[in-house]
């Protein structure tokens, strides 16, 4: 049976308020792994995965595994993934897979119902997805999520390069594919309060102006914080007006901390006052 949770808007806005804008990529990188003395094998990736939590789970709003590093040691990999969810569910923190799923009719609805739906032990607050089989393909994860209290954020303008000769062409219509994709997003999101269900994802690092995000009446899921080179005093200059709706996302910059629990969880606290700082919090 599917429980329907309050609106993700609501339950994101209540967990900032609370916690930060913060979001801590859970990022299991084999070089991540030998810097903390783990092996490749899921015991390293649990013990790895659970260190995170412990040291995270209570100071930020939101933590964002990133799957591929759990999809690669098969079911047991998953196994752990469950777990994590589990876990936040009892801190009260919000879990964004990062899983960029991307399908049409029966194949996405099989993918939302895996990560979106109650009847699923992998079911997330929320998941990335990729619209570039067209926007209108998302609709069995946008519907699920709203049924279920969840949200999606949707790849709008991404920091990796191969991404700029696509997503900032123009259209038809004068719109670059990126602001196409924010435009699609706002339309789901319209008449929400405190703001919508559908998210966008765009880098931290991307060019100051180059998205028009006023409209959109919900979150911006921000990577790129720390280690690939976005600052949090640049947050000011990317997002402007749109900051309080950012979530400003970090996973080496605070995972090269550890092992030690301590340690992460003071570089966690760092970030999260110079965030303070910046969002007037």
């Amino acid at each position: 049976m599917t429980v329907v949770h309050a609106a993700f808007g609501q339950r994101l806005a209540e967990a900032v308020h609370a916690r930060g804008p913060l979001c801590v990529g859970i990022d299991p990188h084999p070089a991540l792994l030998h810097a903390w003395g783990l092996e490749e094998t899921p015991a390293g990736l649990e013990r790895f995965a659970m260190t995170v939590l412990e040291a995270v789970g209570e100071e930020v709003a939101v933590v964002k595994p990133q799957s591929a590093f759990f999809e690669t040691y098969g079911s047991r990999g998953l196994a752990v993934l469950e777990r994590v969810v589990a876990e936040c569910a009892q801190t009260g923190t919000l879990v964004v897979h990062d899983v960029k799923r991307g399908d049409i009719g029966s194949t996405m609805t099989a993918y939302a119902t895996a990560y979106l739906d109650d009847s699923s032990p992998l079911a997330a607050d929320a998941i990335t997805v990729s619209p570039y089989l067209g926007y209108g393909s998302l609709a069995p994860a946008l519907g699920i999520a709203a049924q279920t209290g969840r949200g999606v954020f949707v790849l709008a303008r991404t920091s990796n390069p191969e991404a700029v000769g696509l997503q900032r062409s123009v259209t038809s219509e004068g719109r670059t594919v990126a602001q196409s994709i924010v435009d699609a997003a706002a339309e789901s999101n319209a008449g929400a309060e405190p703001m919508g269900h559908v998210g966008v994802v765009t880098g931290a690092t991307v060019r100051p102006g180059e998205l028009d995000l006023t409209a959109l009446n919900g979150p911006v899921l921000a990577p790129g914080l720390g280690a690939q080179g976005a600052t949090v005093q640049g947050l000011c200059s990317v997002f402007g007006g749109m900051l309080p709706n950012v979530l400003p996302a970090a996973a080496r910059e605070l995972l090269r901390h550890g092992p030690d629990v301590a340690e992460i969880r003071a570089a966690t606290r760092r970030m999260r006052a110079d965030l303070a700082g910046v969002f007037g919090q």
